[in-house]
């Protein structure tokens, strides 16, 4: 039988996707810049990931960041890439658009789900600043979305616990959606989710800060946000995919 539990692990390297798979994650969510919340990799990153790891892999498809009230340009660059990784053999998408009240955009996603085929779908978290939750949930069902990753709408998922327990209930009752938590995922958060949830589903970065192999280093000045240290690296550890997949193995 089947392990019920899933681990998925957010990467956004060929170094991060390794650690994840050598840690013991069940699933890969792939996406590029995950410092500002991820956005959409290069089919460049895929293949190389794919090449250098055989776990399934979502890909996230976000064209920027900020808000998920796209524009036409930006829808139709969604649904191009919808088609770009569903011919790269991709085992999902990851997606969410709302509309300007705070609502799904139904059109847009039936749209990009039609253009998916067989791919799998999770429900990213634009569900999390979604107007209405629990409808949120049931049209995400009628959809036929696989996965909804969530904090339970708050800026982390111990903090979202209580929607969270709801949405799971729901998930129970109506086999809907699987519920999988997100926004700061750890080991110790597992544990203390699985004594006081029936939540099956997690997904972590699992990061690490490595320092840079640069001796020359130009500092103060930034390519991008000035917050930003040029030369500090985010990577997957694989020591705390493992921990986390150890507490989810025993049961």
């Amino acid at each position: 039988m089947q392990n019920r539990y899933l681990l998925e692990c957010c990467v956004d390297s060929v170094e991060s996707a390794l650690a994840a798979a050598e840690g013991g994650a069940d699933r890969l969510e792939l996406c590029a810049a995950l410092i500002i919340g991820g956005i959409s990799p290069s089919t460049a990153l895929f293949k190389e990931v794919r090449k250098s790891c055989d776990l399934p892999i979502r890909v996230l498809l976000r064209p920027r960041f900020g808000d998920f009230l796209y524009s036409d340009y930006e829808f139709e660059i969604i649904k191009r890439e919808v088609e770009i990784y569903r011919e790269a053999g991709t085992d999902g998408i990851v997606i969410g658009c709302l509309t300007q009240d705070g609502n799904l955009n139904i059109e847009q996603m039936a749209e990009l789900i039609k253009t998916a085929e067989k791919m799998k779908i999770t429900l990213h978290r634009a569900f999390d600043v979604c107007a209405d939750p629990l409808l949120a949930y049931r049209q995400a069902t009628e959809l036929g979305i696989d996965t909804i990753l969530t904090s339970g709408q708050e800026k982390d998922c111990l903090t979202g616990m209580p929607l969270l327990n709801k949405l799971c209930a729901l998930q129970n009752q109506t086999g809907g959606p699987h519920i999988m938590a997100g926004s700061g995922v750890t080991p110790d958060v597992i544990r203390h989710f699985l004594a006081n949830t029936e939540i099956t589903h997690y997904h972590l970065s699992a990061k690490k800060i490595i320092d840079s192999g640069m001796c020359y280093r130009k500092e103060d000045v930034p390519m991008g946000l000035p917050i930003m240290n040029e030369y500090s690296i985010y990577r997957t550890d694989s020591l705390i995919v493992k921990e986390a997949k150890s507490l989810l193995h025993t049961l």
